[in-house]
């Protein structure tokens, strides 16, 4: 008889359940009122009187041993019920992680970065609080200069001298400043100019200029490097440049691609000219070399700049340029595969 119940505790020791079911069934095969304890319980007088104390200990170890194995058993239970209630089922796949999309400015920057890379252009940083001499009269403005009034600036009140960047040829100044020719460089950043927003501009927009200073390089370097850049980004071949002015350039020009009048909407956005105007650019002005420390009777150089707000204009075909700064997530998301 006692090995009977030693044979009950070894199967009390070793069952394990996954349903509260199965804990309640095996409750009432060994704990119920009909359970296996209670008959060996009812066989306890029957039992001769020296085996008495052995086969009392036996049942309560049986006992104690299926009192136990039934309340961990549900502590169990409860436990993984309320991690299920919590944190859902553990053992379902993952729910689909939605990808981000980079911001279309971000997009644009990172092509044009790419583009002249690949031409040996590297990519140079400046801070977006300027002192006058980098912002202006290092770029053949000096004070009181009337082009100035071109770019209306955000002043620092408590010191004149300190401005909120109107472009990024203040970092070019730098560049130029701390590096010897050759000088290949671009410097894509934020800019800030005192301007009425409206559908067409914004106070805030980012540029990219371009910056190359060696010995003998021509006007013809420089329009062959902005049809090489027009050929990667728009696709297009075509360019022209007009005669324009910019205090930093001699000669100066402005850029403008041939957009093609296929479409109702390449008259709308060329005006029935097929032309779109995309960048300025020219000569580097031998004062502008002479400030930053470098020859002009031995180097020369040319220089660009385009806003990134207006190219990813024309490529997205986006008629407003506040949509940029407004974070609507429905127009964010049209650009989730441009990673």
């Amino acid at each position: 008889m006692i090995d009977k119940i030693k044979e009950y505790i070894a199967e009390v020791e070793a069952f394990q359940a996954q349903t509260a079911e199965e804990i309640e069934a095996f409750r009432i095969k060994f704990l119920g009122k009909k359970g296996i304890l209670n008959q060996f319980f009812a066989e306890f007088k029957n039992v001769p009187n020296e085996q008495k104390k052995d086969f009392g200990q036996a049942i309560n170890e049986l006992k104690t041993g299926a009192q136990q194995k039934v309340s961990t058993l549900k502590d169990d239970l409860e436990s993984k019920e309320e991690e299920k209630g919590v944190y859902g089922d553990l053992s379902r796949p993952a729910e689909p992680v939605q990808i981000g999309s980079r911001h279309p400015i971000s997009v644009v920057k990172n092509q044009i970065i790419e583009i002249f890379s690949n031409i040996g252009f590297n990519v140079s940083e400046g801070p977006e609080i300027e002192d006058d001499w980098h912002n202006f009269t290092a770029l053949n403005l000096p004070e009181y200069h009337p082009a100035r009034d071109m770019q209306d600036t955000f002043f620092i009140q408590t010191d004149p001298d300190i401005l909120l960047r109107t472009h990024t040829s203040s970092v070019q100044v730098r560049y130029m400043e701390n590096n010897k020719p050759p000088i290949r460089t671009i410097s894509p950043g934020r800019v800030f100019r005192n301007e009425a927003i409206s559908a067409r501009s914004h106070c805030i927009f980012h540029q990219v200029e371009g910056l190359y200073i060696d010995k003998d390089v021509s006007f013809a370097d420089l329009k062959q490097t902005l049809l090489y850049f027009t050929k990667q980004l728009f696709g297009k071949s075509k360019i022209r440049l007009r005669p324009s002015y910019f205090p930093f350039t001699e000669p100066s020009a402005e850029v403008d691609i041939y957009w093609g009048l296929e479409t109702e909407t390449d008259y709308r956005i060329t005006k029935g000219t097929g032309w779109l105007e995309i960048m300025g650019c020219g000569m580097v002005d031998p004062n502008v070399l002479k400030n930053c420390g470098i020859d002009p009777t031995e180097y020369s150089g040319f220089a660009f700049g385009m806003g990134i707000e207006r190219i990813a204009m024309l490529l997205y075909q986006i008629g407003d340029i506040r949509m940029f700064y407004e974070n609507d997530v429905r127009f964010l998301e049209q650009f989730r595969s441009s990673l």
